[in-house]
């Protein structure tokens, strides 16, 4: 069976003719096909599955079942068993995979030489590689450590040899972790650094890698975990993250050398804007509850309805209401699209029950509130305008 993972045998293989074994359809009703030799690789050990045609159709699964490699396909084959087929894998897709896997192999070895902590699990993604190691905490100059020596293994461009060997020859190789299988044992070797059990796909030499950079790492419960990127992917990432620098340079008309800078000095000044407008709303709220006070004079009931207000703005104004008017009863709504806010409260000399009043009022608009003898507030559907919501609530009042 070995034999005919010609990904194995050739991991540079990019075309292959082999012979169609059988063409079936699984459960779900999806086509696929068994071949006598396959250079596509199927999901397992953490890397995805090859992409590319049989015969120009796409092949857009790959899944080793019960010891046989399907190739899923996006429609039917033509031929009957028994007929030659042509492979072509999507060569960008498998060197991708291909320098990932090493890479991650290289970066788990650097970690276990630099710090001592273990790969416990690894994830290839379509834009990023994680790798969660057995640690809660790590440091920067950890991380630099670790990224410098696994970059040095790259630019040394040792070789990346695989092996197969048995049970009996396992205790022979310094491995990085306990195998997971104990027959067909595949190791991937680089020579007096990494040795570890492994059925991926790799380049030929570290080299091939090219570079490798961390781009960020944090806790998850008990473990950290690292995301990275390696080779062609490194580039990808420079490339967008250039863009974005050169895109938000721009907007704060600043080189990139004095961007942080820039965007910390834009930051304070926001910062000092956002304080003096808030300052600036709350005089404006002493001004409004003074004019409303004196609008409401002759009276102790002080009411109003709004357009689109917070709710918590209408309580900021009824306390400052009831702080310059001890005796007011206030009422304050606002209407918001179809929606219908209210808050209610008292001066220090008034006797009336707010909750109780809220209570009273939200069967009216179908809703919801609280809070206490003093200040409530609630809200609820449109059912009514918010001046006839007022009326009715002092009608209630009995004044």
């Amino acid at each position: 069976m070995i034999e005919s993972k010609l990904y194995y045998q050739e991991p540079y293989k990019k075309e292959f003719t082999t012979r169609l074994k059988s063409q079936m359809k699984d459960e779900d009703g999806n086509w696929y096909v068994l071949l006598h030799a396959t250079t596509f690789y199927p999901t397992g050990g953490g890397q995805p599955f090859d992409t590319g045609t049989l015969n120009g159709c796409r092949v857009v699964n790959v899944e080793e079942v019960d010891g046989e490699i399907r190739h899923y396909l996006s429609q039917k084959l033509e031929q009957e068993p028994g007929s030659e087929v042509e492979g072509k894998i999507d060569w960008s897709r498998r060197f991708d995979h291909m320098q990932q896997h090493a890479g991650q192999h290289i970066l788990s070895a650097a970690f276990v030489e630099t710090t001592g902590y273990e790969t416990i699990s690894f994830h290839l993604g379509k834009d990023l590689l994680t790798i969660d190691l057995n640690t809660e905490e790590i440091s920067q100059q950890q991380i630099e450590q670790v990224e410098d020596l696994a970059n040095s293994i790259i630019l040394e461009n040792r070789p990346i040899d695989t092996i197969w060997v048995t049970q009996e020859e396992i205790n022979k190789y310094p491995l990085r972790k306990k195998l997971s299988v104990s027959e067909n044992i595949r190791l991937v070797i680089i020579p007096d650094f990494d040795y570890n059990g492994c059925g991926g796909t790799h380049p030929s030499s570290t080299g091939a890698v090219s570079v490798i950079k961390i781009l960020d790492w944090e806790r998850q419960k008990n473990k950290t975990r690292v995301y990275f990127v390696c080779g062609n992917r490194v580039r990808n990432q420079l490339h967008v993250k250039h863009h974005i620098l050169k895109e938000v340079g721009q907007l704060v008309s600043s080189s990139e050398s004095l961007l942080v800078n820039t965007i910390q000095h834009l930051l304070i000044k926001n910062s000092e804007g956002e304080k003096e407008k808030a300052n600036l709303k709350e005089q404006l709220l002493h001004f409004e509850a003074r004019e409303l006070v004196q609008t409401h004079e002759e009276k102790n009931i002080v009411s109003n309805v709004f357009q689109n207000r917070s709710i918590q703005e209408l309580q900021k104004l009824a306390r400052l209401i009831v702080a310059e008017n001890e005796d007011a009863v206030v009422l304050l709504v606002t209407e918001n699209d179809q929606q219908l806010q209210l808050v209610f409260a008292k001066g220090t000399n008034s006797h009336t029950n707010m909750k109780e009043l809220v209570k009273e009022v939200l069967p009216i608009i179908n809703g919801k509130g609280g809070g206490n003898e003093s200040q409530a507030q609630g809200g609820g559907e449109r059912t009514v305008s918010g001046e006839e919501l007022v009326k009715n609530t002092i009608s209630k009042l009995g004044l």
